[in-house]
């Protein structure tokens, strides 16, 4: 039986035809499933273009795993399993950026990737990951850059012993040179300035050579993205500096609410929104955090202050940082973040299989958690503060249908418990007795809703709301700051939903766009 579907393979035929050179896929494989699997995948993609690809054996540390090897040189990339699911298009990528096509890195990038000494990266993943692959290509990307760069992409569930000796409750979690380096979706950006402590101020200083922008946008999610999508059809200068392109978009596994599109992946969302901005005349300015906003002076001008000390200056700025996780707050949290302490089911739910998990969070996103877990761990425990789960009647009625599942209503968690190494339970305190009880789970799962990325705006003078701290705006997304806009989650608009802050980022450039014409009109 074929391992790529008919429409799978259709795709793959036609993407391979970019390899230039002659690649080898070099396997180590054995007698179990898993490797029987592998041979037939590295088969079916060898018979798409048997002028250029062909496969061998060799031994390797790993079984089943593969190399995808430019023949005659030493560039390669190497995967441990099948990298199927999320992981497909990692492969198709590292076919063809092995085989020769060009990878798309900005060109001061490829410099100091090119820079780089000798490393070795190991990245644990798992293929139901939505956060996986940008960790995966973008490592691929620095090894067939620069080949004393090496990487092995590791699909956890092939590897289980392995994960349990490493203690892997995260994924992706990246080993460097045989130690953890770090976890979590990083761009490869990201990964090159952590390398490269000097690439950060050379990057400091060229932002702040920059010319003033007309429209300064902060924040690269579906609200930023609208916003600078705006302002350039209007012909204005446009700058938009971005943490994380996509925002929370990138954290979310199945959208079935954006108008128009019957469903889509947060992932791909977020790639057409940077492919989107990418097509007008949008400074793009990736992996950058602001931390200060000084308002206009005598010249006009806000001053947006970076993390790495770069400065950038606009006549208008539309604010559109966001929101992120809200988090319990108690003891044992942070210590074990990671450690069993998560916050997406899509992506660690598999290193959970067969054990008991706690949901922390009764709305829509703790609901969908727990039925998403349901079908993959042992027993799901959703806990729940408020004596009534305030999720949609379909989704408690499918939670309820699911016999490893149980809910605690009334309950306040107060500690998360562990041995040093990771989680092992939690305490809460039943709100109708007050008595404290304790249950033993092996992960937790919180999702208690958002809170606005809002922090770096205290003492700026931009207006807050008393409680949630979200940014005060009126019906054209200003601020009380002339010159200062702002949309998305981060502001006091109520439902945040996708296409409510993809409407308001454009309603933000919109009234950025009335706020210029009127401070440059000519005076009678």
């Amino acid at each position: 039986m074929a391992i790529l579907d008919a429409n799978l393979s259709a795709q793959l035929k036609q993407l391979v035809q970019l390899i230039k050179q002659p690649i080898e896929l070099a396997a180590s494989l054995g007698a179990d499933k898993k490797s029987g699997e592998t041979r037939q995948l590295l088969a079916e993609i060898a018979a798409l273009r048997p002028d250029m690809i062909t496969v061998t054996e060799e031994p390797n540390e790993r079984t089943p795993s593969f190399a995808i090897r430019r023949k005659d040189t030493d560039v390669q990339v190497r995967f441990a399993g099948v990298p199927l699911g999320h992981e497909f298009s990692s492969l198709v990528l590292a076919l063809v950026q092995v085989g020769g096509h060009p990878p798309k890195v900005d060109p001061a990038l490829v410099d100091s990737i090119k820079a780089l000494p000798e490393h070795e990266f190991v990245t644990y993943m798992s293929l139901s990951c939505i956060n996986c692959p940008t960790v995966v290509q973008a490592l691929n990307t620095i090894s067939v850059l620069n080949p004393k760069v090496k990487h092995t992409a590791v699909e956890g569930g092939a590897f289980p012993d392995e994960v349990t000796a490493k203690n892997i409750l995260a994924v992706p979690t990246v080993y460097l040179d045989g130690a953890e380096w770090g976890a979590g979706r990083m761009e490869i950006d990201e990964i090159v300035t952590k390398l490269d402590a000097s690439a950060s101020d050379r990057l400091a200083a060229q932002l702040s050579a920059k010319d003033p922008y007309e429209v300064l946008v902060v924040g690269g999610g579906p609200a930023g993205a609208a916003a600078a999508i705006y302002a350039a059809r209007k012909g204005i200068r446009t700058g938009m500096v971005v943490e994380r392109m996509g925002g929370q978009v990138m954290d979310t596994n199945a959208i079935e609410n954006f108008i128009s599109v019957l469903e889509t992946q947060g992932p791909e969302l977020g790639s057409a929104l940077e492919a989107h901005v990418r097509a007008y005349d949008v400074d793009l300015m990736k992996q950058q955090e602001a931390v200060s906003l000084t308002p206009a002076g005598a010249d006009g001008l806000v001053t947006l202050g970076l993390k790495n000390g770069g400065q950038l200056q606009s006549r208008t700025v539309i604010l559109a940082t966001g929101a992120r996780w809200r988090t319990l707050g108690v003891p044992g949290e942070q210590e074990y973040r990671n450690k069993g302490v998560t916050f997406c089911p899509h992506c660690d739910g598999p290193l959970f299989k067969g054990k008991r998990v706690a949901v922390i969070g009764g709305g829509n996103s703790g609901i969908e958690a727990a039925i998403d877990l349901a079908g993959v761990v042992g027993h799901v425990t959703v806990v729940e503060f408020l004596d009534v789960l305030k999720a949609d009647e379909v989704l408690i009625r499918k939670l309820k249908s699911m016999p490893n599942t149980d809910v605690i209503l009334g309950a306040a968690t107060t500690s998360v418990l562990g041995d040093g190494k990771q989680v092992t339970g939690l305490t809460y305190t039943d709100r109708a007795t007050g008595e404290a009880r304790e249950l033993a789970v092996d992960a937790i799962f919180i999702q208690i809703g958002l809170l606005p990325n809002t922090a770096w705006l205290e003492g700026s003078g931009v207006e807050l709301t008393e409680r949630m701290r979200e940014i005060v705006v009126d019906s054209h997304g200003a601020t009380n700051l002339p010159g200062v806009f702002a949309a998305g989650d981060c502001t006091n608009v109520p439902y945040k939903q996708i296409v409510i802050s993809m409407g308001a980022g454009a309603t933000a450039a919109l009234g950025a766009f009335d706020h210029l014409i009127r401070v440059t009109a000519p005076e009678k």
